[in-house]
């Protein structure tokens, strides 16, 4: 028996690349097997993304993967991780087996705990975890680059757990989707300059599939199929419809080929509802829908026509990349259009879920759910910033971007795609703004600052639609249910542009204007890739810090 102590890397953690393989397999990595008992994997030594991305976890469950990074004892982070896992079998050193593995052509030993999985994996190493003396020696990393690795694994991280050492702890799951980071693009016949925000590959468009699927075929159950989560918007059906509808009617007129089937439906699911900005009862023209719920398409037909236009999609793309169909800017900026129409409508049809959340729909499968209380406790300590504000310019912002679409139908444009920026039309063209001097401050407003002033108010401004009141306790909704204003008081506040104007002329300031606010983002604005909120990372807000 041999106590295993985790060597240093020279390498960061998110930068290492390896081939893993398992002991038994030299060549080929373990498929992820399907077991009844949940499997927790414990990995001591810096491990790359591949190693990580080929561990047996499966998708979806309860299996869980608690990694170091850092220096330190082990131990008291163990057992903070059971009490958060709720697994007090975590400090029984006899539960734990070890295995031998290769990560990046160095010999390795990782953990898990004893289950049916045995029976799928190479045969344990004859070695016992000798939790009271374990020791971490890898080298510290900084929070966006743990999250890096673990983004490229095909990871997400529950909760990290710090240490008074520089050690830490993450516990992480292997969730049903999760999105490449756009620094991971890859150069293709479509796309050899390798943009991120050019046109879309396959896989981009089957990761947003995964997304909308796991969102409007998990999270609402077909009892609400025809229920309106709120006023002025189609039932969640009509959005199931919509998105294969819309990209039928481009890309069929596009490629002058016949509507997919059944024609009808480019009839039914054409337009949402679009409530008129100055007049909230009056909506734009949409499409005329049945009115008896009778009267709709069945789940299996959309879901069928679906299919149809989503293999339409991938027919199309496949003839690009072959050249059988030339590539011409106005074919390019179709599928950014409906690349970029799908994701957000992710966003809309989300916000309208939250607000039937623990009242109708039901929380995303196969991510786990938030640790509030554990998770709280974390954002009650952070510190606030040194400074409350920062004061910017005057300066000269360049806003928006030159991309005029007639020009799509110029022979001189007509080829030009490769490193072309598209976008919508109320993004162009490019101008310079002129930005004032002035002061704003670091941090949005919180639950908790809006809640003190919503109550000094006594019912002069409304209370946020993003807060329900159960039991005189008021609560914060979350695609998981409302949430006690506890776990929540550091988020964002999310309310009605009016009431936060309100709430800034209290403390005698005003919101700021858009060239305002895109100059500070600019600035300080932190992207996925340095560890900000987005891409799925969590299903529910973050105090400002992380934003």
């Amino acid at each position: 028996m041999s106590l295993l102590s985790a060597s240093s890397s020279s390498g960061s953690l998110s930068s290492r690349s390896s081939s893993p393989s398992f002991a038994g397999s030299a060549s080929t990595t373990p498929s992820t097997p399907i077991h009844s008992t949940p499997t927790v994997f414990l990995i001591t030594h810096p491990a790359s993304a591949p190693f990580l991305k080929a561990l047996p976890v499966c998708t979806g469950s309860g299996d869980r993967v608690l990694i170091f990074t850092g220096a330190g004892l082990a131990k008291p982070l163990l057992a903070q991780a059971s009490q958060v896992l709720a697994d007090a079998s975590l400090l029984d050193s006899a539960k734990w087996e070890s295995v031998k593995a290769v990560d990046d052509n160095e010999n390795v030993v990782f953990w898990r705990t004893s289950s049916d999985i045995s029976s799928f994996a190479s045969p344990p190493h004859d070695s016992l975890l000798y939790l009271d003396k374990l020791s971490i020696n890898t080298k510290e990393v900084s929070e966006a680059s743990a999250l890096n690795l673990f983004s490229n694994s095909n990871l997400r991280a529950l909760i990290s757990l710090p240490s008074s050492s520089s050690l830490t702890l993450h516990i992480l799951e292997r969730p049903p989707f999760s999105f490449p980071l756009l620094s991971q693009t890859p150069s293709t016949v479509l796309n050899p300059n390798a943009n991120a925000y050019t046109i879309p590959s396959s896989s981009c468009f089957r990761d947003l599939w995964s997304a909308w699927d796991l969102v409007t075929l998990g999270m609402i159950p077909q009892s609400m199929l025809h229920q309106k989560p709120i006023d002025l918007r189609h039932k969640p059906l009509f959005y199931i419809g919509h998105l294969p509808t819309f990209n039928a009617l481009l890309l069929t007129k596009l490629l002058r080929v016949p509507m997919v089937e059944p024609r009808n439906f480019g009839v039914i699911f054409e337009r949402g509802i679009d409530p008129h900005v100055d007049d909230p009862d009056h909506c734009h023209s949409h499409s005329e829908v049945p009115e008896k719920d009778e009267d709709w398409p069945h789940l299996g037909q959309v879901l069928a026509f679906r299919d149809r236009v989503r293999a339409l999609v991938m027919k199309t793309l496949g003839e690009l990349e072959d050249g059988t169909r030339v590539l011409t800017r106005r074919i390019a900026r179709t599928l950014v259009m409906m690349h970029e129409h799908e994701g957000f409508h992710i966003e809309t049809l989300l916000y309208m879920l939250i607000q039937r959340a623990g009242t109708g729909t039901l929380p995303p499968p196969g991510f786990a759910a938030p640790a509030w209380a554990h998770l709280s406790t974390q954002w009650d300590t952070i510190p606030a910033p040194t400074t409350s504000s920062v004061t910017l310019g005057p300066c000269t912002l360049e806003m928006g971007h030159d991309d005029q679409e007639p020009q799509d139908l110029l022979s001189e444009f007509e080829g030009d795609v490769a490193g072309h920026e598209f976008g919508w039309d109320n993004e162009s063209p490019k101008r310079s703004v002129v930005v004032g001097k002035f002061r704003v401050e670091w941090r949005p407003i919180s639950n908790g600052e809006f809640l003190a002033f919503w109550k000094k108010m006594d019912g002069k401004v409304d209370m946020p639609a993003s807060w329900v009141e159960e039991e005189r306790e008021m609560k914060v909704r979350t695609l998981y249910g409302p949430v006690s204003m506890e776990y929540a008081q550091h988020w964002p506040c999310l309310t009605a542009y009016d009431d936060l104007l309100a709430y800034a002329r209290s403390k005698g300031g005003r919101l700021p204007t858009e060239s305002e606010l895109r100059l500070f983002l600019d600035t300080y604005q932190v992207g996925h890739e340095e560890g900000s909120n987005t891409g799925f990372r969590n299903w529910h807000p973050l105090p400002a810090m992380y934003l």
